[in-house]
């Protein structure tokens, strides 16, 4: 937890990541005696929707958003009202993803993976921190047995990966893409990276399929057609070659950490530290800056209805832009709020994620826009 807490730190990610940690260390040291939150389910709170929510997405016309102690709520309104979620750990949660309107997966802190089949009313357990060490530690052990040539690359990670049991079930995962109801990622602190071909029955470790030898914390993933991209610290991008697969490294002209990953159909554009972005048209070879007109470090971002790329800072500033993401342009909220995550909602409004909760909002700009677009 402390090495966790001092790199992210130095990273500057605001709350998205390091308010999450941060409160949950403190009522960790305030809670005597200690009580596993993996064992312990999520309580029931008529705060939920007001409480810190890290992560939003969209399971059909209903609003899922996850947050601290493993509150889950969700609105079949437009966010007029909301309903908590039977969640069976309380550990923080940290981003949602749905495949179908039913079946979606959120992940978080304590190596936590969780899975719905009923658009996120209940949830079961698929795989905490403690599985996952396992997991990382006998498959690194099978594959040095069957590729004894390959000791000089698995052997250090086997290393770290025995480390890692050792010391317990720390390790967060900071977000989940799905390709469908069977194919998926997680990815998280220190490289975490694991793959699922049944939706989540099982999962198989990919620590050593990355072009990462430091293990840079992996903050997002996204796809683009049939790439996929993964971003993380230090200007790590990652993309999925699916003949040999690994995720092979991207050269891009940025050395901050990226904080997200957003995409269209010819586009991807990773986001990063004091309003930065980068945007690629050609799957990656080539990178170019793009003025965002943000200042803050950019934490969320996605695709509208119509094409158009949305971005979103940590102060809670929001701009828009074309789809190719060359020209963006400040889109006005009431007020800005503190920003973890969002989605486009439907019907010119979004919902947005962060310390205060979920709130869903129309901007007029948006619905303007939107009405008048050819």
């Amino acid at each position: 937890m402390k090495r966790l807490l001092r790199r992210l730190a130095a990273s500057t990610l605001g709350f998205t990541l390091g308010l999450a940690l941060g409160a949950q260390a403190g009522a960790a040291e305030r809670s005597l005696p200690f009580r596993d939150p993996l064992a312990l389910p999520a309580s029931s709170s008529a705060l939920a929707p007001r409480s810190l929510m890290l992560g939003v997405a969209r399971a059909g016309h209903r609003l899922v958003a996850v947050g601290q102690r493993g509150h889950i709520v969700y609105s079949d309104d437009g966010g007029a009202s909301w309903q908590q979620a039977a969640v069976p750990v309380s550990s923080d949660l940290t981003a949602v993803r749905f495949a179908t309107p039913e079946r979606g997966w959120a992940v978080g802190h304590d190596g936590v993976v969780l899975n719905t089949v009923d658009g996120g009313r209940t949830w079961v357990l698929q795989l905490d921190g403690r599985r996952v060490n396992q997991l990382l530690v006998e498959q690194l052990e099978a594959r040095l047995r069957d590729q004894p040539a390959s000791a000089a690359q698995l052997q250090p990670l086997l290393s770290e990966a025995r480390r890692d049991l050792a010391q317990g079930p720390d390790k967060p995962l900071l977000d989940v893409w799905f390709a469908d109801a069977h194919n998926g990622f997680v990815v998280g602190a220190y490289n975490l990276i694991l793959r699922t071909g049944d939706g989540g029955a099982s999962w198989t470790s990919w620590f050593d399929r990355t072009d990462n030898p430091r293990l840079l914390n992996l903050y997002a993933i996204a796809s683009v057609g049939d790439a996929l991209y993964i971003v993380g610290e230090a200007g790590l991008v990652l993309k999925l070659d699916p003949a040999a697969q690994r995720l092979r490294a991207l050269a891009t002209p940025y050395k901050g950490s990226y904080f997200g990953v957003v995409a269209t159909a010819g586009t991807v554009l990773a986001l990063g530290l004091r309003g930065t972005a980068y945007a690629s048209d050609d799957g990656g070879a080539n990178w170019r800056a793009v003025e965002t007109g943000l200042h803050a470090s950019l934490v969320a971002g996605a695709a509208l209805a119509d094409g158009r790329l949305l971005i979103g800072d940590a102060g809670g500033r929001l701009a828009v832009g074309d789809a190719d993401a060359r020209q963006f342009h400040p889109l006005p909220l009431p007020q800005a709020l503190p920003l973890a995550g969002l989605v486009d909602a439907g019907q010119g409004r979004l919902a947005l994620v962060g310390p205060r909760g979920v709130v869903v909002t129309a901007p007029v700009a948006l619905h303007a826009a939107m009405e008048t677009r050819p």
